[in-house]
């Protein structure tokens, strides 16, 4: 297999990646938000519920959470699974994960938001809705986004774990391609697309980071 075989081959398991990694982050990112509001309720059992969610998440395998996904309904609730689960099991499990860590972020910048400016915008006539929209958000945003970044970053190597319930993305094609040929080429290149992946990411990130240097 020549290696312009190998590329075109990896190229099509990078797709599978993407996919993985924006359809985690368009649900988590949200969920997330709806998590930490959760954990800062002032009823007990929302707060209670989201807690233990966000320990099991973070305390827990994003593997281990994969197989659970994927094999759960089945062993739990006799349900079968067709081929076409396999990928919505491993963006429902990215999501879950993914979104207990983004919660912690968002609630560690809403809750770091100095009193004072809630007090001010009330004198102002802002209502609660007003008052976390236009002003504690984009200064929440403006100060997680270097913790959001290293999580998306992470995500980005993390697509790799979806070789633990066979999904064929970049890693599980690499792994493929160099046992077949006995040569640890394909995984040398797909190191290099998963940098080049990064590097995109970190790149954007930046420009976003630019665009609220603003609130400094």
């Amino acid at each position: 297999m020549s290696f312009g075989t190998i590329l075109f081959q990896l190229s099509k398991g990078l797709l599978v990646s993407v996919e993985i990694f924006v359809l985690t982050l368009v649900f988590s990112l949200p969920l997330g938000f709806i998590v930490a509001f959760g954990r800062m309720s002032k009823n007990p059992i929302i707060r209670t519920i989201t807690k233990v969610y966000i320990s099991i998440m973070r305390g827990t395998p994003l593997m281990l959470q994969l197989l659970v996904v994927y094999f759960g309904p089945n062993l739990l609730f006799g349900i079968r699974i067709g081929e076409n689960y396999r990928f919505i099991a491993v963006i429902i499990a990215f999501s879950i994960n993914y979104a207990a860590y983004f919660a912690e972020i968002y609630r560690s910048g809403i809750e770091s938001m100095p009193v004072g400016q809630y007090e001010a915008a009330k004198m102002l006539g802002y209502n609660k809705a007003q008052t976390f929209f236009l002003i504690i958000l984009p200064q929440v945003i403006k100060r997680i986004l270097p913790s959001v970044t290293n999580e998306i970053i992470t995500l980005v190597k993390d697509t790799s774990l979806s070789f633990a319930i066979a999904q064929a993305e970049m890693f599980t094609t690499a792994k493929q391609i160099s046992a077949a040929q006995t040569s640890i080429m394909p995984l040398m290149a797909a190191g290099v697309f998963y940098y080049i992946f990064n590097a995109i990411v970190a790149w954007g990130m930046e420009r976003v980071e630019k665009a609220f240097s603003y609130y400094r």
